[in-house]
């Protein structure tokens, strides 16, 4: 069957290729391939320079030491945190030391710039960030105020695990587990982007009968249907994303809440935002005061300027589900992104519930922005920076924004990674590390200083 139809002469294409078209933009490709240069770069810089020096050749060979790369007992290190094989002292430096510094800055980057862009289309307003609307000072909150209170805590959680087997209990409990894991946020996902009612309470029943479900195994779980009572015992680090993306969803209500005024406004919002995140940076600094441990002080002193230093494969393993989760609703939502930038009358004559939409993608950036802050602390500017910059050289379809930004926010944060770890040994001769949220903050000051000098109605989209 073909794809193609015919209209007025011409032939109008409505196959995949025509669909995602979007991606071979030459202007996307061209900020795409650039970034990964940077990023490749910038990468071979951070893995070659430290204290144990090498070559960029040495270190090249080993980043990709056949031992390393092709054996499954490292990967599972990486990945799982089990024993390392043992490697060559190359290999070992680079690939649990320098490497997971980059790769976490690569996440970072790319959390913070697509927060960034999404919060400016939900709020029209092109002067809003993370950093500026309080998201980033709610988080860092909700860490510092973990950090002070569970420093070292582990959890143990009682689980009922189903007890697997090839009879027709075990294949139905896998199906429900399958359905549970899959079909829930699927549909919760569908339900946003439709916003019908139907759709919500579609979502809604799906859920429930899940959780039925399994509360029916339970109850008669004997034989094949049997459940293991067993205990999980969770690190309060684990659940850091989950706690930054409450004090960042509670610092971005509040921010609403307090530039609500029959509507809201560019500057309403960018000022409610400076009071929020004053108040919460003043709650933080206080935090200081009831820590009787000099580590939980220094790593404290680390979220509120943001660091990378010290980041391994366990920074990796946290922020990596979180990333992949929020750059994909982030990618289904480009759609509603840019009927929200019509505006909300114009949104509301397309079916679109604004309200819902607004909320459920500000959940996204709020989530994309936690992820960053667990890991790295609270790195300023980024997510104003780069939407900025991506949108001035790929248009304002937020399709390819926010793929735009899935490459030049990593480049933004390897490259202010080099700076804030090898710039003072250049500058001075010392090993001393700044943190990486000043070098950003050097660069995005002044560029937010520019902004506001090229552009006379700076603020609204």
């Amino acid at each position: 069957m073909s794809n193609e139809s015919s209209t007025g002469g011409q032939t109008v294409s409505s196959g995949p290729r025509s669909r995602f078209g979007w991606l071979f933009d030459p202007a996307l490709l061209s900020v795409a391939g650039a970034s990964v240069v940077v990023v490749f770069v910038g990468g071979m810089v951070q893995i070659s320079h430290g204290s144990y020096s090498m070559s960029y050749v040495e270190a090249w060979y080993a980043m990709f030491n056949r031992e390393v790369l092709f054996d499954p007992a490292a990967w599972q290190s990486f990945l799982f945190g089990t024993e390392m094989p043992e490697v060559s002292t190359e290999s070992l430096v680079i690939w649990n030391i320098r490497l997971p510094r980059v790769i976490v800055a690569v996440f970072v980057g790319m959390n913070l710039a697509v927060s960034g862009a999404i919060f400016q289309a939900v709020t029209r307003n092109e002067l809003a960030s993370p950093f500026i609307l309080g998201v980033s000072s709610g988080a860092g909150l909700a860490i510092l105020l973990t950090l002070v209170v569970l420093s070292g805590v582990s959890l143990g959680l009682p689980l009922l695990v189903p007890a697997l087997s090839l009879s027709a209990g075990g294949v139905l409990t896998a199906a429900l587990t399958v359905a549970a894991v899959v079909g829930i946020p699927a549909s919760w996902l569908y339900a946003v982007r439709s916003a019908t009612r139907s759709a919500v309470v579609g979502a809604a029943g799906l859920t429930a009968a899940a959780v039925l479900g399994f509360g029916l195994l339970a109850v008669v779980g004997t034989g094949p249907l049997a459940f293991a009572s067993i205990s999980v015992v969770v690190s309060v680090s684990a659940l850091l994303p989950l706690l930054a993306a409450v004090g960042g969803i509670t610092a971005f209500l509040i921010v609403y809440a307090i530039a609500w005024k029959n509507g809201t406004s560019p500057v309403r919002l960018v000022l409610a935002g400076v009071i929020v995140s004053t108040i919460f940076t003043s709650l933080q600094t206080s935090l200081f005061f009831f820590a009787d441990n000099v580590g939980v002080v220094q790593s404290a002193v680390a979220w509120t300027n943001g660091s990378l230093t010290g980041a391994d494969w366990e920074q990796v393993r946290i922020v990596l589900p979180w990333s992949i989760l929020a750059m994909g609703l982030a990618m289904a939502g480009a759609r509603q992104l840019n009927v929200l930038l019509l505006g909300e009358q114009t949104a509301r004559s397309l079916g679109v519930s604004v309200e819902r939409v607004r909320f459920g993608l500000a959940s996204v950036a709020v989530l994309a922005a936690a992820a960053s802050i667990a890991v790295a602390g609270i790195v300023s500017f980024v997510g104003l920076i780069v939407p900025h910059l991506v949108r001035s050289l790929v248009g304002t379809d937020y399709k390819k924004l926010i793929v735009g930004c899935l490459f030049v926010g990593p480049a933004l944060m390897v490259v202010a990674d080099v700076g804030a770890r090898l710039g003072m040994g250049l500058l001075t001769g010392s090993g001393v590390q700044v943190p990486v949220g000043i070098v950003t903050g050097l660069i995005g000051g002044p560029y937010f200083l520019y902004l506001m000098r090229r552009q006379e109605n700076i603020g609204e989209i």
